[in-house]
């Protein structure tokens, strides 16, 4: 009860609409995560509790399988406009070039496109080409993520200081052999826009230009909206994404916003729907979740259903966050078979309960607020 109330009042503030929109934000797209099934057992045979973690038990740059198979699932239900139901997909551009990194014995960082990093994969060689179909079907949207999902100097400093687990993960293509979540030191190497506690770098404005830079030069248009890895990012870096041209601010309700002199101290900054900041961007809350990977426990239909039923019932869109981990099997393929199945249960039943459902991106949904 305490929690259905909850969901209620995240729906009370911000814009409204009377049309039922839906948007499914997706992210992690073009991001390493467990390379393959020998480092996966090549680490746990090490003593790393991979096997403890979702993603890295799932999660895995996505395949040509992968996208051939998603987008059946979103082509095989169609919105009372007759558009096909659409995943913004949240790419970060570019992963570590980690041959250049040992190279350089570790005191450079350099970067590669994450399509250069398909390349080094056995089954990922028609992935651009699928995307590119996907686009033109509507399937499947690209916003902007990052230029990597990772905290280049944190992870360099463990790597420069020899720490075990950094160095063994490096050896097979990964951060870390944890990528967990939630550790001591925050969310270890994967809050790529932590600022450990100093003001925003220039270094950080430089990432984000790079960032941007390369998604237009990928994609061939720029991306209206931005989501941080992590939830994390200062509120002073959003000047700089505003004069890139970011309009939207994806999230949840709230961000996890770093303190100034205090390294690994957080403070919870709420937003709401439609808000907007000094900067005339706006803030996009999701408002319901789809995740049977990471929740495996959890009804997700059943809960995400509720929380969209929910949504309109406030003249709310209801937007989904479901991570890319949910879609993949490149490392075990049942992971993905089962939750398509979920999903396209959950399609279904919406556009049977909500006849006159829109499903739209991100950046169409921002466009809606501010028009």
């Amino acid at each position: 009860m305490l929690k259905t109330f909850k969901h209620h009042l995240l729906n009370l503030p911000g814009w409204r609409t009377s049309r039922k929109i839906v948007v499914i934000e997706s992210d992690d797209w073009g991001m390493i995560r467990m390379s393959s099934k020998e480092a996966f057992q090549a680490l746990l045979q090490k003593g790393y509790p991979v096997d403890t973690c979702p993603y890295n038990r799932y999660d895995a740059l996505e395949s040509n399988d992968d996208l051939s198979r998603l987008f059946e699932v979103l082509a095989s239900v169609k919105d009372s406009h007759g558009n096909p139901a659409v995943l913004t997909a949240n790419n970060v551009v570019a992963n570590p070039d980690f041959d250049k990194i040992r190279e350089a014995d570790y005191r450079q960082y350099f970067y590669e496109p994450f399509t250069e990093t398909l390349k080094k994969y056995p089954a990922h060689d028609k992935v651009m080409q699928l995307y590119r179909q996907g686009m033109q079907e509507k399937l499947i949207r690209p916003q902007f993520h990052a230029r990597e999902h990772v905290q280049v100097s944190r992870w360099m400093r463990a790597l420069q200081r020899g720490e075990k687990g950094a160095k063994d993960a490096f050896e097979w293509g990964m951060y870390s052999p944890r990528n967990t979540g939630e550790t001591d030191d925050g969310i270890e190497y994967l809050d790529a826009f932590d600022t450990d506690g100093q003001p925003v770098h220039p270094v950080q404005t430089a990432i984000v230009s790079e960032g941007l830079a390369l998604f237009e030069h990928l994609w061939g248009y720029p991306s209206e909206s931005f989501i941080a890895p992590c939830y994390t990012w200062s509120t002073d870096l959003e000047s700089h994404l505003a004069a890139m041209g970011v309009k939207y601010l994806q999230g949840i309700t709230y961000q996890r916003a770093p303190v100034a002199g205090k390294p690994f101290a957080y403070r919870n900054i709420y937003h709401y729907q439609g808000q907007p900041n000094p900067y005339g961007q706006r803030y996009l809350v999701r408002n319901a979740f789809f995740e049977p990977s990471i929740t495996p426990d959890v009804d997700c239909v059943s809960d995400c259903m509720q929380r969209i039923a929910i949504a309109f019932r406030w003249g709310k869109p209801a937007i989904i966050g479901s991570h890319r981990i949910n879609y993949m099997g490149y490392l075990q393929p049942e992971n993905r078979e089962n939750n398509l199945r979920l999903l396209h249960t959950l399609l279904r039943q919406i556009i049977a309960r909500w006849p006159d459902v829109e499903f739209m991106s991100t950046d169409q949904l921002g466009n809606c607020i501010t028009e």
